[in-house]
């Protein structure tokens, strides 16, 4: 059998969620908060006890449970797009955050590789939705009833699994440069260019570089929602979890490693262009970067609230850092007022160019 626990309120037994913005967890029905730790300690304390009356588990779940500690959490399964989530017994999956399908499907939680660190959320639920209320303003080619009409209450805080890796870079650039010299005479300006040719060698180190282990997630999005603050990074604990969904990774280290090292590539590549100075000018013709990893990925939760919204039949997703706000998202457009900004756009050119080619055409004697 497997333990099945709640976190429930040490004062009521009521049941607790974690508090985005006093990093406690807090039950709504006598107001008491409690710190991570503390919560942590009376579960561990609760399942050591469960493991010493026996309770007939079997050593493989009894280890799992000692390891972990995260037997009372559940899975959901949404059965339009598979994404497999899980949250503890608390938390009510109404609807999918990814494609907004009210049809979610609960499961026992399994077990499986735990995280190993996390970054707590920050921002709460009505920030995020004035967040999106924010993200409208200003675009003038949205359309009017989109941000009148659509369910922005359809808010799920989510954390979305990451692999952090860390490593070096080792780089060999080549460059053609420039550097030119100007002398005057009392009759003519001369300029002489000299080329050269550049190399820069060198390694590069990186650490903690993420790259989201999440198929359905949009990979610009999540890359469009850096940087985290790794100061706020703690050792995970399912006890950040009440109130929030997680989705547990689909993408193991090994397949997003491409993705990892495109980015460590153009970046350390960069840095070392950096320091190709006093040129005029400078044009890289070659750029090998080997990527190097040093031990295992770290397994990291980041706190996302994700907004879905339907317009006409089709889902939009919007996402927001959990921690600093940052909203990312695509916005319909209106064909209408896309029509009549671009034609405005159009007369106006016209109305500036037409008098120049014009005289151009007079003076020319066309």
């Amino acid at each position: 059998m497997a333990y099945s626990t709640n976190h429930q309120c040490p004062a009521c037994t009521g049941p607790l969620r974690f508090d985005a913005k006093t990093n406690l967890l807090v039950c709504d029905y006598c107001d008491s908060k409690f710190p991570v730790e503390q919560i942590d300690a009376a579960y561990a304390q609760k399942i050591k006890q469960g493991m010493e009356n026996g309770m007939g588990a079997s050593a493989g779940e009894q280890a799992q449970a000692k390891e972990f500690g995260t037997n009372h959490l559940k899975t959901y399964t949404c059965s339009s797009c598979s994404a497999q989530l899980f949250c503890d017994e608390v938390t009510v999956a109404a609807s999918c955050p990814y494609c907004g399908n009210p049809n979610v499907i609960a499961g026992k939680f399994s077990g499986g590789q735990m995280p190993d660190v996390v970054i707590p959320f920050k921002m709460e639920k009505k920030e995020a939705i004035e967040a999106l209320s924010k993200f409208y303003k200003g675009k003038k080619l949205l359309p009017k009833v989109f941000s009148a009409q659509n369910h922005i209450e359809e808010v799920k805080g989510v954390y979305v699994p990451f692999w952090f890796y860390s490593g070096n870079a080792d780089v060999n650039l080549k460059a053609a440069a420039t550097r030119a010299a100007v002398h005057r005479t009392s009759k003519e300006i001369i300029t002489t260019t000299s080329h050269y040719v550049v190399e820069r060698k060198g390694n590069v180190s990186f650490e903690n570089v993420p790259v989201d282990a999440s198929e359905k997630m949009d990979n610009d999005m999540m890359d469009s929602l850096e940087p985290f603050d790794y100061s706020d990074l703690k050792k995970f604990t399912p006890s950040y979890l009440p109130g929030f969904l997680a989705e547990a990774y689909d993408e193991n280290p090994q397949e997003c490693v491409g993705r990892l090292e495109g980015r460590v590539s153009k970046t350390a590549a960069w840095e070392m262009e950096r320091d190709i100075v006093g040129y005029d000018s400078v044009s890289v013709i070659k750029r090998d970067v080997k990527v190097n990893l040093q031990g295992r990925p770290k397994y990291a939760f980041l706190p996302v609230w994700l907004l879905s919204t339907r317009y006409k039949d089709k889902n939009y997703l919007f996402a927001m850092n959990g921690q600093t706000g940052k909203m990312v998202g695509k916005l319909p457009v209106d064909k209408g007022r896309f029509c009549g900004w671009f034609f405005g756009v159009a007369f106006g050119v016209a109305a500036v160019l037409t008098p120049i080619i014009y005289f151009a055409i007079m003076k020319a004697g066309l």
